[in-house]
């Protein structure tokens, strides 16, 4: 008695390609709400910094350097980084400002504490 099973693939369904739409809808908003809208929102809020930067701010360079601001430019800041000594950086190397990372430092401090 030799039976024989004959597999049958179920017949492709236009409810199969709608779920592959849906699931793909789906990991875009799930990327846009976790990784794209909260790096916007970064940029905004530096780009927001850098604007608002003005003569006698301290503030720290993306090279850390730190220093106080001497003149802003359209696009270059002059920062001087020790007495008489000043550099001129273009606005987007400007990463934090001076007193905001101390009282983060403190803030770190404190918690090991």
């Amino acid at each position: 008695m030799n039976s024989t099973i004959l597999l049958q693939a179920a017949p492709a369904g236009a409810s199969a390609g709608y779920s592959t739409i849906i699931m793909l809808v789906l990991i875009f908003v799930v990327f846009y709400f976790f990784m794209i809208r909260p790096q916007m929102k970064k940029q905004k809020e530096i780009k927001k910094f850098r604007d608002s930067i003005k003569n006698g701010d301290k503030v720290i360079t993306a090279g850390g350097i730190y220093g106080k601001v001497k003149e802003v430019k359209e696009t270059t800041i002059i920062l001087e980084i020790a007495e008489g000594v000043k550099i001129t950086i273009d606005k987007g190397s400007v990463y934090a400002s001076a007193s905001d990372t101390a009282t983060d430092a403190n803030n770190v401090a404190n918690d090991k504490k």
